[in-house]
This record gives C-alpha cells, sequence and structure tokens, in this order.
C-alpha cells in the first residue's frame, strides 16, 4: 500500500517551524511496511489545499495530514478534506464533551471558536486526543483513507502511535514487523559496501540504510501472516548483519540510543564516567544526562573553553598548550587525564577542536576535532576532521566522543579477558 503525507501550515513553507512531523511520519510509515512516493507541504489557502488533496487521492491509497486542525479561520484542514470527500461537518457530542472537561480541568476559558474542534466530518472515525483539544480524524472513501491529525508534535506523535498504527495494520490481512541495526563507527557508504549482496537478493525481508550523525541503521522489514511468522524471516538477516559488523553493532533495540548503550555498558562494568569539553560545550554530557538512571555512572560534565580552564581545571600543562595548542592530541590526552582526576571516575572523556566558523587556520582547519577517551589510566586519542556548519560539527563530535568510549571500553575489558 501506499501512503502520501501532507502537512500544513504557512508557518512551514515560511520556515518559522522545523517541520519535524513529516520526518516521523515517514519514518513510521516505512516501518509498517507502507511505501511514501510523495510528501508535501501546503500552506493556509483552501483552494492549493483542496486541489492537493485530491492530487493525493488519485495516486495513493493512504493520506495522512497533519496541522491545521485548530480553533482559528485559517485552520482549514478539516473541513477542506470533508468537502474534497463530499461529507458535511457535524457536531460530534463526546468531542464537544471532551473539549469542555479539557477547558474546565485547567480552569481556562473556553470561546466560541473552540466548538469547530468538535465538529467532525459525517461517518469518520474520531481518534481521541489525550494531550490537546483537537481531535483526530479518518476518512474511508472509495478512493483512498484520509487521516487527519493535529499538528502539535507532542499531540501527533502519541494519537498516531495510540490509534492510527493499529488502524493502519488492519488494512491488511499481512503482519508487517521490523527490526533496527544500529551501527556506530561507520560510515554510510562502507556500511552500504558490506551489505550490498543483500540488497541486491533481497525480497521478504527487505533492508534499508538510514544515515544518522555518526551512526547508520539498517532496518529490516518483514510481512507475513503473524508477527512470530515475519520475526522468524527477519531473525537470520539480523544475525549475518551481526557477523559482518560484530561490535560495531551498539544495539538491534528501536528505543536505544547510543548514549543510552554507552550507559548500559558503564553500569555493566560497574564504571563511573565523567566528561571534559571544550568545542562540544556540554552537548556530549546532554546526551549522558538524558538516558535515565545514569545518575549510577555519570559523576561530572566539565566544559573548560578557555585555555585558563583547561590549566586550572584539569591540569593541562602551560607548556603543552604553548608547544601544542589548545586543539591538538596531546592537550586531549591531558584533559582525559585530568578530568578522571578531578571527578575520581573510571572513564573520562575529552573534546577538543575548531567549531567554527572562525578560528580554523591552514594547519588546523575548522571541522578538526582531537578526542580522548582514558580508562583506567589508559588513554587513546582520535584526530577527526568534521564537515558542516558550527552546529554540525559539535554534533559530529559528540557522536564520535560516544562511539570511542565505547570501543574503548570494549577493547580495555577484551583485554583484561583475554590477558592482551
Amino acid at each position: 500500500m501506499t501512503v502520501e503525507l501532507i502537512c500544513v501550515g504557512t508557518e512551514l513553507l515560511l520556515g518559522n517551524i522545523v517541520n519535524t512531523n513529516a520526518a516521523y511520519l515517514a519514518e513510521k510509515c516505512a516501518g509498517l511496511g507502507l511505501s511514501c512516493y510523495f510528501q508535501s507541504v501546503v500552506g493556509d489557502n483552501e483552494e492549493r489545499l483542496a486541489q492537493t488533496i485530491r492530487t493525493a487521492l488519485d495516486r495513493s491509497d493512504i493520506v495522512i495530514l497533519s496541522g491545521g486542525l485548530g480553533p482559528t479561520e485559517d485552520d482549514l484542514t478539516k473541513e477542506t478534506a470533508a468537502k474534497v470527500c463530499g461529507r458535511t461537518l457535524e457536531m460530534h457530542e463526546p468531542s464537544r464533551q471532551a473539549l469542555e472537561r479539557y477547558f474546565t480541568d485547567r480552569g481556562l476559558t473556553l470561546t466560541d471558536n473552540n466548538w469547530k474542534q468538535a465538529m467532525i466530518p459525517q461517518g469518520a472515525i474520531v481518534l481521541d486526543n489525550h494531550n490537546g483539544t483537537a481531535p483526530g480524524v479518518i476518512l474511508e472513501t472509495e478512493q483512498a483513507k484520509v487521516i487527519l491529525l493535529p499538528g502539535p508534535p507532542n499531540e501527533l506523535y502519541p494519537m498516531f502511535e495510540e490509534s492510527v498504527v493499529p488502524y493502519l495494520e488492519g488494512l491488511t490481512s499481512q503482519v508487517i514487523c521490523s527490526q533496527t541495526v544500529k551501527i556506530c563507527g561507520v560510515g554510510e557508504s562502507r556500511v552500504e559496501t558490506q551489505i550490498q549482496d543483500l540488497i541486491d537478493a533481497q525480497t521478504n525481508p527487505t533492508m534499508a540504510t538510514y544515515a544518522k550523525t555518526g551512526e547508520v541503521h539498517i532496518r529490516v522489514t518483514a510481512a507475513a501472516e503473524s508477527r512470530k511468522a515475519a520475526m522468524k524471516l527477519i531473525k537470520p538477516l539480523v544475525k549475518e548483519l551481526k557477523a559482518r559488523f560484530g561490535n560495531d553493532i551498539y544495539s538491534t533495540e528501536e528505543e536505544t540510543t547510543l548514549e543510552k548503550a554507552v550507559a548500559d555498558l558503564l553500569q555493566a562494568n560497574d564504571l563511573t564516567v565523567t566528561c571534559a569539553e571544550s568545542c562540544t560545550g556540554g552537548m556530549l554530557s546532554a546526551r549522558l544526562v538524558n538516558v535515565p538512571g545514569v545518575s549510577q555512572v555519570y559523576k561530572a560534565g566539565l566544559v573548560t573553553y578557555s585555555n585558563k580552564a583547561k590549566r586550572k581545571i584539569l591540569n593541562v600543562k602551560k607548556s603543552t598548550l604553548h608547544k601544542h595548542g589548545a586543539v591538538s592530541p596531546k592537550t586531549a590526552e591531558e584533559m582525559a587525564k585530568g578530568a578522571a582526576v578531578f571527578a575520581k571516575a573510571d572513564v573520562a572523556v575529552a573534546v577538543t577542536g575548531i567549531a567554527g566558523p572562525g578560528g580554523g587556520t591552514e594547519e588546523k582547519p575548522v571541522g578538526l576535532v582531537y578526542i580522548a577517551c582514558n580508562v583506567k589510566g589508559e588513554i587513546t586519542v582520535k584526530k577527526y576532521r568534521f564537515s558542516g556548519n558550527r552546529g554540525k560539527i559539535r554534533e559530529s563530535a559528540a557522536a564520535a566522543a560516544l562511539t570511542l568510549m565505547r570501543s574503548c571500553i570494549l577493547e580495555y575489558f577484551s583485554k583484561v579477558t583475554f590477558g592482551k
């Protein structure tokens, strides 16, 4: 089955809001085995929106629209979709009551324009909104299924998971399952080269690669008469990927992030950790502390941006900074040593680099980053050259630091286990 996405809102066209809904919906639909060939962004204009919906109905089995379900005059999605599908709007009593409760419970004044959110196209399926005021709507037509979702991500995401996923799964007799193999420290081109034979031979299950910052994900998807049968098809392919990529795979669980995998590794080996950051400015620490329960292993985060801070807090030698500079393997090494001493941590990771846009030279260009990892006194320093703007370089450096930390811990315990 094919799905088409239409995101509604003039603010999206103007770039005032990043269109995260499209990325979320596309990824979720792909995981359900739906083929997405078209995506559109339309402003708050009835005529253009109506034309976009008609075009989508002619070429796709499922049309998902997000945004434009609010109470204001420029919220036109539901009204326009109903008109295109030949439906009239009528008051939906359960939605009216839910709307009234929402405002009463919060001590808010319910103005007359809010009632339009409880007006639902005749014969539609109503999707409860447990995080906002606008219910979702499913219109089933002879041409396609039309699904209307609220624009705010904190409303759209849970509604999609709770109501839309079960609905879409019920449209086919087959069950579609996916498993994601997550790889770090290996580029997308190399990953694809290593699995090209599997891609060429794929039928069911299928596989697709997705590049993330510092990571590559391979999603394996299978269709079968039951979840058990689908997962049975997936299992041999995942096993083959594990054989090919080994320790570069940090997880096969959808919800596990790289930082969670690192935190789990630290906890499993009873290790504490600290971070000393310069160019990343706390971004590495922020990713780690975003993991629930990380307080068991995370001791301190040090943003030593200036040379003075590197000297005073981390005991980086003045001679090192003078001779090698703040962005150098020697400085990164001494930062990792000093951080471990300061925090009394088993593992210390240090990042120093040039994020730009200025400050680069021919010898030390923008994007040059050194990362050091200290595991119980064994220090590894790596040189990186990242591209992109300041934000992208910092994100890439934080991801690389997590990857290096993981590999150094694995290597350390490999040596301990095998006596190398």
